[in-house]
């Protein structure tokens, strides 16, 4: 497919991989709408992805060994053991997973985004119609443009999956994920936790994932995830998606978040909470939910736009620079428009619902209907994973 005009609604990972994606796929003329004015570059969330997906995607020309990472080796189960500071190991698995800060991925992805590409930020698309075989999307401000297609990479709010799928309703998990970052000389005994250990504190409803990341300057953080049912007073409002933003938790939730340190997390592991200060610690409500259809006559699905499966899985980036990579391939490889779009949609529809599935037995396994971990060994914990991940290699799977 060459030529066309193609819009990508939203410029954080999965736009700018869009963007990549339909510069190498041919077209024209590529407009980027970000509707945040603030520099991405600043948030500071952990990822992690495993080594074989990264080795696809270095080949596919989306990452690269320039871009700060850190490797990790084995993932360290814990539970609180009296005052033993790192808790009791109950087993070890394997972890073969590279580490990486949002900000500086985000930023290096978008120092790949061509020039050509015209890159708006602070501009927010308030509605989408269908004229023809074109798109028209109205701005903020009463301007309105027309494109042949249009990619939603405008995260689980996607206005553009609320044109293309209005039936698509998210549904609440029934629990939060409080998460954290904050510079790693900030951690006392910071030498008692290996660099390769990726870390499991558990207890019965949940658990706290912790890993170093790389703070993009030559220097690592300390990023940890919380995931356990909210407060009764928790004063959010989860029939719909929501998040709060770091600085703006409530007393409650982030009181909730401290008592879990102090109760279930072993001391080592439960002081990040209190090592976190308000400005670098938000929460974000699980929920779960995909399209039926990645594409739908001029309009495309990305990233979260089009699947939000729970955090367990270490899909969320991973999945949307996945995504990327196969409409590049549909783009380039079909005889028309509509035949890489149908063939974008067949490959990518079925990886959404199998994120999905896989998110929700992980929630089950690790959150909603845990096992007595006090009472785990090695063998048990082998067997625990194997059941909930059914591949027992988190986030490992190929997804396309």
């Amino acid at each position: 497919m060459r030529g066309g005009r193609v819009a990508v609604v939203g410029g954080s990972i999965a736009g700018c991989a869009s963007a990549l994606a339909a510069h190498r796929g041919g077209a024209e003329e590529i407009t980027v709408f970000e509707r945040a004015s603030d520099q991405l570059a600043d948030r500071g969330v952990g990822l992690a992805m495993h080594n074989d997906r990264y080795a696809e995607l270095e080949a596919c020309g989306y990452l690269d060994p320039s871009m700060p990472w850190l490797q990790l080796a084995r993932r360290s189960w814990y539970v609180r053991d009296g005052a033993e500071p790192l808790g009791r190991r109950v087993g070890t698995l394997p972890f073969p997973f590279r580490t990486y800060n949002w900000g500086p991925l985000w930023r290096e992805l978008r120092a790949r985004v061509p020039r050509s590409v015209d890159f708006r930020s602070g501009a927010t698309v308030e509605r989408l119609e269908l004229n023809g075989s074109e798109a028209e999307l109205s701005l903020v401000g009463g301007r309105t443009e027309r494109f042949d297609v249009v990619v939603g990479a405008d995260g689980y709010r996607s206005t553009v999956r609320a044109a293309a799928c209005p039936e698509v309703r998210p549904q609440y998990a029934g629990y939060l994920a409080w998460r954290g970052s904050f510079p790693v000389e900030r951690l006392p005994d910071a030498y008692r936790w290996p660099v390769e250990d990726c870390v499991y504190a558990v207890f019965r409803g949940g658990h706290t994932v912790i890993y170093r990341i790389p703070d993009g300057r030559g220097g690592h953080r300390v990023n940890w995830v919380l995931y356990s049912a909210p407060p009764a007073d928790h004063g959010l409002p989860l029939d719909s998606p929501t998040s709060l933003p770091p600085g703006t938790l409530t007393d409650a939730l982030r009181a909730r978040a401290l008592e879990l340190a102090d109760t279930q997390l072993p001391p080592f592991w439960g002081q990040l909470m209190h090592l976190t200060e308000p400005g670098e610690l938000f929460v974000q409500p699980m929920y779960d939910f995909t399209a039926p259809r990645y594409a739908s006559g001029p309009l495309v699905l990305t990233g979260d736009a089009a699947t939000v499966a729970r955090p367990h899985t270490g899909g969320g980036a991973v999945k949307a620079l996945q995504d990327a990579t196969a409409l590049e391939s549909a783009l380039t490889s079909a005889a028309s428009r509509s035949e890489a779009l149908a063939a974008y949609d067949a490959e990518r529809s079925p990886i959404g619902r199998g994120m999905v599935e896989l998110g929700r037995a992980l929630g089950l396994g690790l959150v909603q209907q845990t096992p007595d971990w006090s009472a785990m060994d090695q063998n048990g914990l082998e067997k625990h994973w194997q059941q909930a991940d059914g591949s027992g290699t988190f986030g490992g799977r190929r997804l396309s």
